[in-house]
């Protein structure tokens, strides 16, 4: 009674120590790496339409273009897109990596049955001889303590890893998005260069007639005949190229949205969105609202708990068993009249001496690893910066550029009217018409082209901005493992449909 007393008392010290000792977890803390902030953008200065303000790019931001066609693509993309699905598929992934790794908290219970028909060898006194049958029936639970925070830290990596594979989804989501809206906004400025060359046709065609007739009544050589039949080929061959281009652009938008080319039929309309306000924050909020600077500062997080991995390695394991047992020479009697046995056991302390280098090799690849990806973190961070910068010059210059280029294609059509009265007065030659009317073309595109690089600029700006997003929106710690379900724990698969 005595043992039995001073065996549960053993038995009740053992978890608690264990306990104790697995409060100790070794490796560096986590801090996130430092970064060069700046106070303000350079860019802002002097431009009053990308003032920082009060309120936030909103989730939804294609809205601001107030485009419902446009509306309609970026819903598709959301949902159907394959990269985006495949990006989920594997944070799913990296959440089940999560529960993997908390796993190893827990002790694994194994169950075992065995069977063994054997004969008792020849000259040994036994009490039954010739042929024997045994069978046995084995319960058993294998556990080893996390002392020195290996597992912790392991479950540290794999929830930061997670982390950043949600805010890669997030960022590629991004990307998918500014995509879209860049290549729509380019096919709607084709469209409005292709009306405008089938307009220069149009009026090509009038002049040529024009030019012909008068040829046959001997007013005109056939040089300003010839002259007319080349710049009419030459805006319809450039209508041409302008329709491939558009093409192109439609089946990569149909790509983004998750549909073959043959799905998609995007009708030809003109370009009358405005480039929208953007609201723009501080720099210091700009770590908080790039997806991919996210992502970087976790892969951090990661590589840091890592290091406390490999350090765990030089510290003792303790492996701590248990069994309860059963033995019969029939089946029958197995889980009815058969001997029992348990054991405790076995526990064992190693301690490791000699490696060859290999956690001396493991614990310097962890610390490069981790300096790797401080430094890929800082870099993102410089690119976030330095993108924001390019696109807020962008759109502050190209506005000014776009003022310009509009006079100057008013200035070109008024030429080609001052022109064309003068060469049927007499007084000038086709030539000076068919250059005037290449100026006035070519600026007409120009201005054009213009709108709609201001679009896309915007359209980037937004993306270098986080277009909305927050790494508030992160799940936590505790969540982002996912829903743990109780077939989990069940000793066979089931089908997860």
């Amino acid at each position: 009674m005595k043992n039995h007393l001073i065996t549960a008392r053993l038995l009740a010290v053992i978890p608690c120590l264990c306990l104790l000792l697995s409060a100790c977890t070794v490796g560096p803390d986590y801090r996130r790496p430092s970064s060069t902030v700046p106070n303000a953008y350079k860019e802002l200065k002097g431009w009053t339409q990308a003032q920082p303000r009060d309120h936030e790019l909103p989730g939804r931001w294609w809205e601001l273009f107030n485009d419902p066609y446009l509306n309609s693509l970026e819903q598709q993309a959301n949902g159907a897109n394959q990269s985006i699905a495949q990006a989920e598929a594997q944070f799913r992934q990296a959440q089940a990596l999560v529960q993997n790794a908390t796993a190893a908290y827990s002790p694994t219970l194994t169950t075992t049955l065995s069977t063994n028909r054997f004969r008792a060898a020849s000259g040994q006194n036994v009490v039954v001889s010739g042929v024997r049958n045994l069978f046995g029936g084995v319960l058993s639970v294998a556990w080893e303590p996390d002392l020195w925070g290996s597992v912790r830290r392991q479950v540290e990596a794999s929830a930061a890893n997670a982390q950043a594979s949600a805010a890669n989804l997030q960022a590629l989501r991004l990307s998918t998005q500014a995509a879209l809206a860049q290549d729509y906004f380019q096919l709607r400025a084709l469209d409005a260069q292709q009306a405008l060359l089938q307009d220069a046709v149009t009026s090509y065609e009038k002049t040529l007639k024009i030019n012909r007739n008068r040829y046959n009544a001997g007013v005109i050589s056939k040089a300003d005949v010839m002259q007319a039949e080349t710049q009419l080929e030459s805006a319809q061959a450039q209508a041409i190229a302008t329709e491939i281009q558009r093409a192109q652009l439609e089946h990569a938008i149909a790509l983004l949205a998750g549909k073959t080319p043959a799905e998609l039929n995007i009708a030809v309309a003109p370009l009358n969105t405005v480039v929208p306000p953007i609201p723009v924050e501080l720099p210091s909020q700009l770590l908080e609202r790039r997806p991919d600077i996210a992502a970087a500062e976790r892969m951090v997080a990661a590589a840091n708990a890592q290091i406390g991995v490999a350090k765990a390695a030089y510290f003792p394991s303790l492996n701590l068993g248990a069994a309860r047992g059963t033995q019969a020479n029939t089946l029958s009697n197995l889980f009815t009249t058969a001997a029992s046995y348990w054991a405790l056991g076995p526990a064992a302390l190693a301690l490791p001496l000699f490696d060859g280098g290999a956690r001396s090799a493991q614990m310097a690849a962890a610390m490069s690893n981790y300096d790797a990806s401080a430094a890929a973190y800082r870099q993102a961070v410089l690119a976030g910066f330095q993108e924001v910068e390019d696109y807020l010059l962008a759109l502050r210059l190209l506005e000014q550029e776009t003022d310009v280029q509009n006079k100057a294609a008013a200035s070109a059509r008024k030429a080609v009217e001052l022109m064309t009265n003068q060469y049927l007065a007499g007084t000038v030659s086709y030539l000076n018409v068919v250059t005037a009317q290449a100026a006035a073309l070519s600026n007409e595109e120009a201005a054009t082209a213009l709108q709609g690089q201001r679009l896309v600029a915007a359209v980037q700006l937004v993306k270098a901005l986080g277009g909305g997003w927050n790494a508030n929106a992160l799940p936590a710690n505790d969540k982002i493992g996912g829903e743990v379900k109780w077939s989990q724990f069940l000793p066979i698969p089931i089908d997860r449909q």
